[in-house]
């Protein structure tokens, strides 16, 4: 039963039985976490194959499964429809329309999205700098990256980062 939903299950009702107890905060919310983990696994397993479409269908596909990976893993790498399909095993041409069909958006769209979602949670969670942020999503400028920004998220980085922060105020207070 290791390694199963019911096991888990029964770690979360010991958790709830057992009143207040040392890491219980800590123990509850990863036990859920867990819980949520098995759900969507059981779900996805149980989608036949021709069946799966998007981001289940994305996984499913070896190929595009090794692209996405790639891109996740290193935002800031100068990725090209090449490169990327170089990673899946495939031709330019070939991994660009299965990338397409099964993602939704072409391969450097995508990657540009990811780049962009990336930078988002990085203003919004830490203090880098713009230029230092730029790099990390694979732009050489600050200016490129803050155009790409406001493209894809209609704001600039830095009123991104305020608005995020709930401090959109023009100007400070005293």
């Amino acid at each position: 039963m290791s390694g199963s939903p019911g096991r888990a299950i029964e770690l979360l009702g010991r958790e709830l039985d057992g009143g207040t107890r040392h890491g219980g905060d800590a123990a509850l919310p990863a036990l859920l976490d867990l819980l949520q983990l098995y759900m969507v696994r059981a779900w996805y397993e149980d989608r036949p194959a021709g069946e799966a479409t998007g981001w289940a269908a994305a996984l499913r596909d070896p190929a595009v499964a090794a692209a996405l990976r790639g891109v996740h893993d290193e935002p800031g790498r100068p990725w090209t429809v090449r490169t990327l399909a170089e990673r899946a095993g495939l031709s330019r041409a070939a991994f660009a329309r299965r990338f397409t069909a099964t993602v939704g958006s072409s391969p450097l769209a995508y990657v540009t999205w990811w780049r962009m979602t990336v930078a988002a949670r990085l203003l919004r969670d830490t203090d880098l700098p713009l230029r230092a942020v730029a790099e990390r999503v694979g732009y050489a400028s600050e200016f490129a990256f803050a155009k790409a920004f406001k493209r894809e998220l209609a704001a600039a980085p830095g009123r991104f980062r305020e608005a995020a922060r709930g401090d959109d105020r023009p100007w400070p207070e005293e």
